[in-house]
This record gives C-alpha cells, structure tokens and sequence, in this order.
C-alpha cells in the first residue's frame, strides 16, 4: 500500500519536495521514467501521459477527475475547464484556464502551484490542485515514481448480508441503506422454505423477534430485503426453474414470506447456473424466473439480484436482461483466489475491476450496479481498495457479505469501511 491516507497538506509538500529536482525541464521530462498513478491503490490509465514538469506533477485532469466523481466541462473558446465535486460534503466549483495561475474556487480567487497546460490536446493541471480543492489524498514514492491518490468520502448505496450469526451486529444496521436478512432458501428438494437447516428464520430471544429486527430496519428507513438462495450444485436449482409447479410454488412462498414478515424487497442470491449446463439455456430459465417473482410481488416490493462476476466460470446470468427487470443487481466479485486460500487473503484488484467493466459493458446501468465486497477477504488495508472502484465507477453503492464482520480487526474493518463510504 502506499501512503494510504496521510494528511492532505503533508502530502502535497512531500509530493512537492520530492519531485523538486527531479525534472527540472520538458525534455527531461520526456526522457524520464514512466509515472504510475494509483487510486485507491488500483492503477489509473490515461490517455495522455502524466508528466513533471520544473519540479511540478501534471496529470490529464478529465481521466482522475472523472475517476474521482467530478463533473468536468471544457470551453475550447476560453480555454477554460470547470469542475463541480465536492469538499467535506459541501459543493465546490472550480475553474481553470490553460496558462493561468489564478482559478476560481467558489467565486474566490485561489493561487495554484503552476498553470494548467495543454498537451496533445488534453488539459493537465498540477496534482496538487486535487489535494487541496477536492480533498484527495496524494502521496509519491521516488523509488517507483509513482503517484497515489486515495479519494475522499462519498455517499453511496450500502447494503449489508444479516446472517443467522449477525444478532451482535445489530447496532450497525442504521449505517446501511439497506440490509438483505439471509433467513430462506430453496432446499435440495426444490422446496421454498424459511426453516431450512442452513438459512431459517432465527429464534427469537425475548421481544426481539425476527419480525421485530425487520420492523426496526423498516422504521429507520431502512429497506429490509428477504435473501432466497439456491444452489445448483446438483442441477437442483436447474429442476426448479424448468418445472413450472415447483417455479410457481416458489414464488408462491416467497411472496407470502415478504409480506407475512414485512419486507420491504427480496433478494435473490441464485448460485451455479451456466457451469455444467448450457449457458444460454440456463441464462433464459433465469430471465423467466426473474419476470415471473417481479409480476407476482406487489408493486412496491423491491427485486435484487446477486449475480457472480461475468469473469467467473458461471456463464447462466444475462446480466443486461436482470437489469431491465429487477431494481439492482449486486456483483459478487470474489472468490477469485484459489479454493483453500485462507481467509483475509484480499481479492485482486484487477480481477474485481474488470468484473465492474464486464458489467457495464454488458449493458448494466451504473445506477442499478452494488459491488459485492466480502468482508471475510478483506482487511481494514484492503477493503476500501474495492470501495475506491465502487466510487471510480460511479457505481449505485456497494454490499457486503456480511454484517457479522464489521467488528473484525478490532473494529478496524468498520471504521476504514466508514472512512471510504457513508450511505446516501
């Protein structure tokens, strides 16, 4: 990890100090080494180099602003860029003129360390001017000339898994936006049940109740959703999607479920299609499925699906089709590491940035996209790694499995989760 989240004016001077003398002209410059830049610790590509020039970083401002969730405008007949984002929750308009020291910050007038450029028909501008409009942390290591950004706090749609063993975690409810209770199934058997041996409705311990802990979420704002998992391990999964009795009884189930229990949305978590089978055929059993749960819910009862990435071995999902019918779909970009990997081992990031890409380039709205975040993989060093590509991509929000690990690490995990993201 580099410099992860040291002080924003500390940085900058370290980043200043540290290239003074470094290159001290363009045809330096040009000659150097390549310069990485790192956000959230998963690399950043550009399309035009990054480069120092006189001691001073630039980088091409629309690449790491959009990344960073800025809004950028450019006026070719004033040679002027404006940036909308925002400071500590406040928004913060900047402008920018090639060849200018001088930008304006909320209609102030603010001094930069150097003007912006433009080269090869990009604009750059000094990677300072990100440390202290936007709030971004910046650090640079001489050894590798390699910049890191880690970016500030954002609001975003969080959802958390409530397994049987989250009772303790309870208080941390009113962080999410939404929480997915893992208490039904669909058995072996092709059966909907809520007292299954693996997911069940828990035993209640006093007043508390299920009921209670789905009524409190609902009173706080807070959508309760019903997980239904089902595996297809023995083409049980396969059974009850192809037979319209067993299709049709099972959503029977889930329906009386939701609204016997309060719900206020169902998640399905359907695993292991397109692996044995044929991919195409399990992928319109799906769909089906899908079209027929969301006609038989009532209208305000929200659909969910978790879906593993599209750069696994389960080919069965249409992830553009699922998105046109339910109300959001949750990546479940993990497992990549090697069956009998121990835990806190983190997923790569590579593996977990292209399983966004695959999906947006498959048709999936941005809007309706969750990232799936395992927190079982994770550590408090590694975790906003994938929070920082949520943000990258503008992604509705992130989910984590599961909620019964926040208070790992010595509640490290919660606070670096609450350092990177907040709900909306």
């Amino acid at each position: 990890m580099l410099h992860k989240h040291v002080g924003k004016t500390a940085a900058a001077t370290v980043l200043a100090l540290s290239l003074l003398g470094t290159a001290t002209n363009i045809s330096n410059a040009a000659a150097a080494p390549v310069i990485a830049v790192m956000l959230d610790d998963v690399p950043l590509k550009f399309d035009a180099a990054p480069r120092i020039d006189n001691g001073v970083t630039y980088v091409p401002f629309r690449t790491v602003g959009e990344a960073l969730g800025i809004e950028i405008t450019w006026n070719s007949k004033t040679q002027t860029v404006k940036a909308i984002g925002s400071l500590k929750g406040q928004a913060t308009e900047v402008l920018l003129q090639v060849g200018s020291k001088t930008a304006t910050v909320n209609g102030k007038k603010v001094t930069l360390a150097a003007p912006p450029v433009q080269r090869e028909g990009r604009v750059l501008i000094p990677l300072s001017s990100f440390s202290s409009q936007f709030g971004v942390d910046v650090g640079w290591n001489q050894a590798t000339r390699t910049v890191s950004l880690t970016s500030p706090q954002r609001e975003m749609h969080l959802r958390a898994f409530y397994a049987l063993e989250s009772y303790q975690e309870r208080d941390i409810i009113p962080s999410m936006n939404s929480v997915a209770f893992g208490w039904s199934r669909i058995d072996r058997e092709g059966q909907f049940t809520l007292e299954g041996k693996e997911y069940r409705l828990p035993a209640s311990a006093g007043d508390v109740t299920p009921q209670s802990i789905v009524a409190d979420a609902a009173d706080q704002n807070i959508k309760p959703h019903l997980m239904v998992y089902a595996l297809d391990g023995n083409g049980e999964l396969t059974k009850v999607l192809s037979d319209s009795t067993l299709r049709q009884k099972s959503i029977e189930g889930i329906t009386t479920a939701v609204t016997d229990n309060g719900f206020g949305g169902v998640v399905l978590d359907f695993e292991g299609l397109g692996f044995k089978l044929n991919a195409g055929q399990q992928q319109k059993l799906l769909n089906d499925y899908v079209k027929q749960l969301k006609a038989s819910l009532p209208k305000d009862i929200s659909l969910s699906l978790a879906v593993p990435p599209l750069n696994s071995a389960y080919k069965g999902y249409d992830y553009k089709t699922l998105a046109s019918i339910a109300d959001d779909l949750i990546i479940m970009a993990y497992q990549y590491n090697p069956v009998g990997t121990k835990s806190q081992v983190p997923e790569p990031n590579s593996l977990v940035d292209q399983a966004i890409q695959l999906a947006l380039q498959a048709g999936v709205p941005k809007q309706k996209l969750l990232l799936g975040i395992s927190l079982s993989s994770e550590t408090p060093s590694s975790v906003d790694d994938k929070l920082g590509l949520a943000k990258r991509y503008d992604l509705k929000g992130a989910a984590f499995w599961r909620l019964g690990l926040f208070r790992t690490y010595n509640n490290q995990m919660e606070g670096a989760v609450n350092a990177s993201v907040v709900k909306e």
